[in-house]
């Protein structure tokens, strides 16, 4: 059972939402008598959505999302006041629907009902919806179909709220046309560019200067709080380092394991005469056989220019007589040991002895060989052993592994305990914060973690919740085995923290000064370009403009998003027109020379008319809610307000 709801768990979320949530249909949240002192965070007619409501809510969505990226989601996404005020919405939303449906009496029919439970990917096998899978599903979850049905009977209920809104939503046709016509549109620009790095040995910024910005800018040079952590890091290299010296026999050992890797055997091109007992008394068959197998032997012998020939006239192997007894190339190892043995003892143009086989006697010719050849153990030996070591750090790491959990949980005070015991080194990095890695430039330290070989590690979002988690972080104890990928582990242990603070002058100085020179070169760049942008408007001779470009909103021709918004904010008439815009180290003058529609028979478009459908409905289904809760009165609580700004814990 359990196997099958780890393998159907959005089925299982499924069925507990149309078994749990539509419930308040019926009961309504007070029917709910454990949650009545619970803080109502909104009040939606004479329902509320209560606080406890919120944080279950809160809780399934930092789940999902955590199942969904593997735990390397950070939750620090979800614990702000746009995520916590888009997740309040959604449930005063439900709520909306809840009560509309409820007030109306909304239903729907037993026909839509099965129409709905048979297009259920998950109940179907082969496309068709199959019964024994649905009572399958349901009795491994301990659900009768009589009140999966009533469940989701209830959320097709609420849909039929917005659904018949979002189904019908539509764009007109001469909207949809103006869209495309403005996607497809193509204008040919020219472009004039005014580098600020052309200004920056004119910029003068004085101390002063500096000491202004400084004292205006405190949040922006405020500093998160950050730890410096010291750690252990157990990867396949570490294992493969606390693998012992292979001995020499190993090395040989494998080496004749894998030969065939390294050598490629002896082969031999063969063509041979078959000669068989006849019926009868075995030992006079036999000797019958063997006199005329030795008289061919020696025909062939005399002229074995002739083999050939000989073979089409007397051999009795149908299959090769045919070819002149060819067999073709045949591997050392292929035949049986005494037909191999006579094949790889002749030379090349060689005729055989009758040799006996299982089917008769053969009379062999070698046409060619190919002696064995590869590598020697002495060419591949080095090669051998990085395999082997290979292997035993892999057996390696998972015996390391799990003595390192066992270790830092018996020794949680320290890392080396740990690190004696497994030979591992006791690493340490500094500026570590809870949403991100600092840089050396931005902490000011030398060891910053961005900035050192460990940073994919130490970035990791695991690593540091693990970090900010209050045993770790206020007890200072070691951390639990942080899987990072299936072959890197890491231990983790706060050193020290350093609070949120604002640098000293000194220490962001530098960094001010290359800012304000920075701002100040682009400003002179822009006055320089608009004075230029000025002439232009007024008539003056375009020049030192680059060579034309043609481009689209559907297709920008590798122009930034800057550009194209100014290209096509100008007029289409009275060309050439001209714009500016600003960039991040320059100012841009853009020539408009040629507007002129483009074709609307382009991939791009494909589907474009679903996905603005689909804009558009959620677009209308949200006026929808909005009047609905002017309708229905809905108010956000004081308390609402504040989980939203601060948090269920009170802290934002």
């Amino acid at each position: 059972m359990f196997d099958f709801i780890r393998t159907h768990q959005r089925l299982m979320q499924l069925i507990l939402l149309v078994l749990v949530v539509p419930s308040f249909v019926f009961l309504g949240v007070s029917g709910y008598s454990f949650v009545t002192a619970d803080a109502a965070l909104a009040v939606v007619e004479h329902a509320e959505v209560k606080r406890e409501a919120f944080t279950e809510a809160q809780r399934n969505q930092l789940q999902q999302m955590q199942e969904s990226t593997q735990g390397r989601f950070d939750p620090a996404m979800l614990d702000n006041p746009q995520a916590r005020q888009a997740l309040l919405d959604q449930l005063v939303d439900r709520q909306v629907q809840i009560a509309v449906a409820s007030k109306n009496h909304f239903s729907v029919s037993d026909a839509t009902l099965r129409k709905a439970i048979a297009a259920m990917p998950q109940l179907q096998v082969n496309g068709q919806f199959s019964p024994d899978r649905y009572n399958e599903i349901l009795a491994s979850y301990g659900l009768s179909p009589r009140d999966f049905e009533a469940g989701q009977r209830a959320e097709l209920s609420l849909d039929t709220v917005l659904g018949p809104v979002r189904d019908t939503a539509h764009l007109p046709v001469p909207v949809l046309d103006r869209i495309k016509r403005a996607l497809t549109e193509q204008r040919t620009i020219r472009l004039r560019f005014f580098q600020a790095a052309e200004h920056r040995e004119q910029v003068q910024v004085s101390e002063a200067d500096v000491q202004a910005w400084y004292d205006g800018h405190q949040d922006t040079l405020r500093l998160p709080e950050q730890v410096s952590a010291d750690y252990l890091v157990l990867d396949e290299a570490a294992a493969k380092a606390a693998v012992p010296a292979v001995d020499e026999s190993q090395l040989k050992e494998y080496y004749e394991q894998n030969k065939a890797r390294y050598v490629v055997p002896a082969r031999a091109d063969v063509s041979h005469i078959l000669v068989k007992p006849s019926p009868g008394d075995a030992g006079q068959a036999d000797q019958a056989a063997l006199d005329k197998a030795e008289d061919l032997a020696r025909r062939a012998r005399a002229t074995p220019a002739e083999f050939a020939e000989l073979a089409r006239a007397e051999s009795q192997d149908a299959g090769s007589a045919r070819d002149g007894g060819h067999l073709g190339w045949m591997q050392r190892g292929s035949l049986p040991p005494a037909l191999e043995e006579a094949v790889f003892a002749l030379a090349p143009g060689q005729v055989s002895d009758p040799v006996k086989g299982p089917d008769g006697y053969h009379i062999f010719k070698l046409d060619g060989l190919e002696p064995e050849h590869g590598e020697s153990f002495d060419q591949v030996r080095g090669k051998i052993e990085d395999e082997v070591r290979q292997q035993l750090a892999a057996e390696r790491f998972a015996d390391m592994a799990t003595r390192l959990t066992g270790l830092v949980y018996d020794q949680p005070a320290s890392l080396e305990p740990a690190a004696k015991e497994l030979g591992l080194s006791v690493r340490h990095a500094s500026a570590i914060g809870r949403d991100r890695l600092l840089t050396g430039a931005e902490s000011h330290v030398s060891d910053a973690a961005a900035d050192g070989q460990d940073a994919a590690i130490l970035g990791d979002v695991r690593v540091r919740q693990a970090l900010f988690s209050p045993s770790v972080y206020a007890d200072r104890q070691n951390s639990g085995v942080i899987e990072i990928s299936p072959d890197t582990m890491a231990v983790v242990r706060v050193a020290d923290v350093v609070p949120a603070h604002v640098p000293t002058l000194d220490l962001v100085q530098a960094q001010i000064r290359a800012r304000l020179v920075d701002e100040r070169a682009l400003e002179a760049a822009r006055e320089q370009g608009e004075q230029v942008l000025a002439g232009l408007e007024k008539g003056a001779e375009a020049s030192d403009f680059q060579a034309p470009v043609t481009l689209s909103r559907l297709d920008p021709g590798g122009v930034s998003k800057t550009i194209l918004d100014e290209a096509f904010s100008l007029p289409d008439h009275d060309l050439p027109g001209y714009g500016g815009a600003t960039l991040s180290q320059a100012y841009v003058i853009v020539q408009l020379d040629q507007v002129q529609p483009g074709t609307q028979d382009q991939a791009a478009l494909a589907g474009l008319d679903a996905q603005l459908a689909q804009v558009w409905g959620g677009l209308e289904e949200q006026a929808v809610l909005t009047r609905l809760r002017e309708q229905l009165g809905v108010q956000i609580t004081d308390e609402g307000r504040k989980v939203v700004a601060e948090g269920v814990g009170g802290q934002q």
